[in-house]
């Protein structure tokens, strides 16, 4: 099938079929292509190759990559969203199958981040100590 420039974009689409290349996937839902192939890497994204090579995305693809890329700004680690895969079709975990599941797993995540930040509280009243010493000298 061919492929087209997108009017507004500059950015080759496929014609007809709502395939999507990955500039258009990256333009789509502020992901970098970089990250998309990550994504894809750990199973969080599919593609289907082109007869060129090329990845070629579904509509629903946007939606998995923005769900990956908000749950890992929100502090989750990749395999926090692994586990939350089955989930990544939803519009919402609420509506995931299991979402004590989701909250279990995000509940954890919030644990590990409040002990660095109690940990990151410690050496910065450390150090401001130490500074305050040596500055009194």
């Amino acid at each position: 099938m061919p492929s087209t420039l997108g009017t507004d974009t500059g950015v080759k689409v496929k014609d007809g079929d709502g395939r999507m290349l990955i500039g258009e996937l990256s333009r789509r839902t502020g992901v970098s292509r970089r990250s998309l192939r990550y994504y894809e890497q750990h199973g969080l994204l599919r593609s289907r190759r082109s007869a060129n090579g090329w990845r070629e995305y579904d509509d629903a693809a946007e939606r998995r990559a923005r769900a990956v890329a908000e749950m890992l700004a929100a502090g989750l680690t990749l395999e926090g969203v692994k586990e939350l895969e089955p989930c990544l079709d939803m519009h919402d975990l609420d509506a995931c199958d299991d979402p004590g599941f989701a909250l279990e797993t995000y509940r954890a995540r919030l644990a590990v981040v409040e002990e660095r930040l109690r940990a990151l509280r410690h050496h910065r009243d450390e150090l401001a100590r130490r500074v305050d010493e040596l500055a009194s000298h």
